[in-house]
């Protein structure tokens, strides 16, 4: 209900009784119905009205649904354009990613026999933790 928990609701009613008492209680709720209940019918009339005239004007219900739906089918198919127009990017960046494995597969194809090499040559200069030859 409005996104109002149940302790959240409690605490309210906790604050307007100790605001305005519990004899007023009665007499607000009583109020704030008969509030509703005026809107609710207002926005009835107000409803009836919109659609007696469009039936006045020649719109049933069914023109009215006929032309949503065309707008909506609309929207869609500029949706489906738009998001039509990024897919080229997408194959920019599978490009961008082969180039960077290639040139990652290059770099380690070349430094790891260098690696190699190098970690030989320590092994023979050390022969232990902290004896060198000489």
């Amino acid at each position: 209900m409005f996104g109002i928990g149940g302790g959240e609701l409690i605490f309210i009613l906790f604050v307007i009784l100790m605001l305005f008492g519990s004899d007023k209680v009665p007499e607000i709720a009583r109020t704030m119905g008969k509030a509703m209940a005026q809107l609710k019918n207002a926005t009835n009339d107000i409803k009836n009205e919109i659609q007696k005239g469009a039936e006045d004007n020649g719109l049933d219900q069914k023109t009215l649904n006929n032309f949503t739906g065309n707008i909506t089918s609309e929207i869609n198919s500029a949706k489906a354009n738009l998001l039509g127009d990024t897919n080229p990017l997408s194959g920019i960046s599978d490009a961008v990613s082969n180039e960077i494995d290639k040139t990652k597969s290059s770099i380690l194809d070349n430094t790891i026999p260098q690696v190699d090499k190098v970690a030989g040559e320590i092994e023979g200069i050390v022969e232990g933790p902290i004896k060198r030859k000489m």
